[in-house]
C-alpha cells in the first residue's frame, strides 16, 4: 500500500478540515513530496477523499473526505482515542 504509514496522519488532519496541498506537506512533518502525491492519489483512487480544483489562477486544489469515508468518522475518531488512551496508560 502506498504511503500506508501516513494516510491515518492524512485522514486526521481532513477530518478537521479541507486541506490544501502545502498545508498538508507542511503540517505532515517528514513526509515527501512524492508520498504525499502518491497517498492522496492512491486514497482518491480508493474514494477515500475528493479532490477539489477550484478554476482560479493559480488552480487551488482541495482535499477533503469523501461521502464513503465521512460515513466512517465515528470509526477514526474512536482509532483515534485508543490511542491516546493507549499511550496515556503506558507512558509513551
Amino acid at each position: 500500500m502506498v504511503g500506508s504509514k501516513w494516510k491515518l496522519l492524512i485522514l486526521r488532519n481532513l477530518l478537521a478540515r479541507p486541506w490544501r496541498f502545502n498545508e498538508l506537506r507542511k503540517n505532515l512533518e517528514g513526509i515527501s513530496q512524492k508520498v504525499l502525491t502518491d497517498s492522496l492519489r492512491s486514497m482518491e483512487e480508493d474514494g477515500i477523499i475528493t479532490r477539489t480544483v477550484y478554476p482560479e489562477v493559480p488552480p487551488r486544489v482541495e482535499y477533503s473526505l469523501s461521502e464513503l469515508c465521512e460515513s466512517m468518522r465515528p470509526i477514526i475518531k474512536a482509532m483515534e482515542q485508543w490511542g491516546i488512551d493507549y499511550k496515556a496508560q503506558n507512558g509513551s
